[in-house]
């Protein structure tokens, strides 16, 4: 029987890919009145900056999502000051995000329902903490929670097996008896089930377009709790 369900956040628990867009529209309008910068230029350097980033860093773990050291490296490319333009970059893009995402429709009486099961309800995320923190919050889920596990205190990137152990490990109960929901077939699915979780795959209400070994949920709204606990 599930005691424990873990949840992905990106994708997941909200739709990214749609608020993302707006996120990088609120960072090109900063780029365009801060330096001028068509969105289009910020476009090219924001890539340009991710790929100096991961010649940088090297290995796979949190800092590879920066949006700070990513605006950091778009000026260091720019030849434009530090100050204040970098943290200045890095709210236009992360508030704007934030404040436009909308957690995904019936994920928190689905988590209300685990509640009054007893259910642990836990995170296990890429992404730096602090970031992921403050999406769980303005999304409104942040009561329901009971442990976070993210790469950046793992030191791994899912589907690393160590990410999944520590979630095992804060859930307190043993790892069969652990349920992890996620938008990645690979990363959140397969990672989790080869650590012996029960991988469930969300697909944001798409049809799977392959059949997969593994429990598929399409939405929160259908799905019924005390099958998934079985």
């Amino acid at each position: 029987m599930i005691k424990a369900v873990i949840f992905d956040i990106d994708n997941t628990l909200y739709d990214y890919d749609k608020n993302h867009v707006y996120g990088m529209k609120a960072l090109a309008d900063y780029c365009e009145s801060a330096f001028g910068k068509s969105e289009e230029e910020m476009r090219k350097c924001y890539k340009e900056a991710q790929k100096v980033m991961l010649g940088r860093i090297r290995t796979d773990t949190a800092a590879i999502h920066s949006r700070l050291l990513r605006t950091q490296i778009m000026l260091e490319l720019w030849e434009k000051p530090l100050f204040p333009h970098a943290i200045n970059m890095y709210h236009a893009y992360w508030d704007t995000l934030i404040r436009q995402a909308q957690p995904s429709l019936g994920v928190k009486k689905f988590m209300q329902d685990l509640k009054r099961r007893n259910i642990r309800i836990g995170v296990g995320t890429d992404m730096t903490a602090y970031i992921q923190y403050k999406k769980l919050t303005a999304l409104g889920l942040a009561p329901y929670v009971d442990f976070i596990v993210t790469s950046e205190e793992a030191g791994v990137e899912k589907p690393d097996p160590h990410l999944f152990e520590i979630c095992v490990e804060k859930a307190g109960v043993s790892a069969d008896e652990c349920a992890f929901i996620g938008d990645s077939l690979k990363k959140d699915v397969e990672g989790s089930a080869k650590c012996g979780l029960k991988g469930i795959w969300y697909t944001q209400g798409k049809e799977p377009e392959t059949e997969v070994e593994y429990p598929v949920i399409q939405s929160f709204e259908t799905l019924d709790v005390e099958e998934l606990i079985r």
